[in-house]
């Protein structure tokens, strides 16, 4: 059973956007998975999502999706929620994603619009109901990410999906805080942000908490920031945020943020390598040394003794 939600945050508040370890070969190293699952719930999360972009989801199968979420589910599953992408432009496959990741176990979906087809608000609706309906009840968090698939979310959309008896949370990756603030307002939904640099912003304007990518090195920072802004410590929680802000650019700026993540991991011991699966090139020295002046600039790595 998943941890019990707690009012108006219903996958908690600090989760990571997981990566997809992998063996030297390309295959999925699931040892690796768990470990590292197992130390980011350590570390203060409430959450992980598994298969989405910085798990590499479009490059991995089907039957690897499920094994994941189904090792990951055993191993935290008791401690933290366990949300698994259902993501495609073909809405039977992302509907039999849904249906394999209860399966497995997971304990919510999280639903991105359909990528590259670019549909009419209307598709977009019908796509995302039918993979909540394949879902078998499990929770829905909308994914809002226009960068990444050529379309947004209409306010009308979010309207409507909102009233679907699945959908309860979006994770917002517009970049518009504004356009939160007032959708929070509009349909109750629990808002998560999906960018790192935009989290205590968006929790000023009525967010509930982060599907992060920096979060598989700074948890501990995230969830102090979560602490301290739910304590009414405005000041606490700016203070968290700077510091986790070196992070914030080195994992995200380049805009690679399953390689710099993977480098990151390596750097600090947390994964064996950093394979990726083409399109994706591992990080280059070069880039690996800037993750890594990152990390130090933001207290997660020991300083160079001269």
């Amino acid at each position: 059973m998943p941890p019990v939600a707690t009012p108006g945050r219903p996958f908690g508040a600090v989760l990571t956007a997981m990566v997809t370890p992998m063996h030297a070969d390309g295959s999925l190293d699931l040892a690796s998975a768990v470990a590292l699952a197992r130390h980011l719930v350590d570390e203060g999360n409430d959450g992980l999502v598994l298969n989405g972009t910085t798990g590499e989801a479009p490059t991995t199968h089907a039957p690897e999706k499920a094994d994941l979420v189904a090792a990951v589910v055993e191993a935290v599953g008791d401690r933290a929620w366990v949300v698994a992408g259902a993501g495609s432009n073909d809405t039977l496959h992302a509907a039999r994603m849904a249906e394999q990741a209860a399966a497995a176990g997971a304990h919510g979906l999280l639903v991105v619009s359909p990528y590259y087809s670019r549909p009419s608000q209307a598709g977009i609706v019908a796509h995302v109901e039918a993979v909540a309906d394949a879902g078998g009840g499990l929770p829905v968090m909308l994914y809002d990410v226009p960068g990444r698939t050529g379309v947004r979310l209409a306010p009308a959309t979010v309207d409507h999906l909102a009233g679907h008896p699945a959908v309860v949370a979006v994770k917002d990756a517009t970049g518009d805080v504004l356009a939160a603030a007032a959708a929070i307002q509009r349909t109750g939904l629990a808002w998560y942000s999906g960018d790192d640099g935009l989290y205590l912003s968006l929790l000023a304007h009525g967010g509930v908490g982060i599907v992060s990518v920096v979060g598989h090195v700074a948890s501990r920072g995230l969830a102090q920031l979560t602490r301290c802004w739910d304590a009414g410590d405005t000041a606490g929680a700016l203070a968290a945020f700077r510091a986790v802000m070196p992070a914030v650019v080195a994992l995200n700026g380049a805009g690679f943020q399953a390689v710099a993540s993977k480098a990151a991991l390596e750097v600090l011991g947390r994964l064996p390598n950093r394979v990726l699966r083409l399109p994706y090139l591992p990080a280059t020295e070069e880039e690996v040394a800037a993750v890594r002046d990152g990390l130090r600039a933001a207290g997660l790595l020991e300083p160079v003794v001269s």
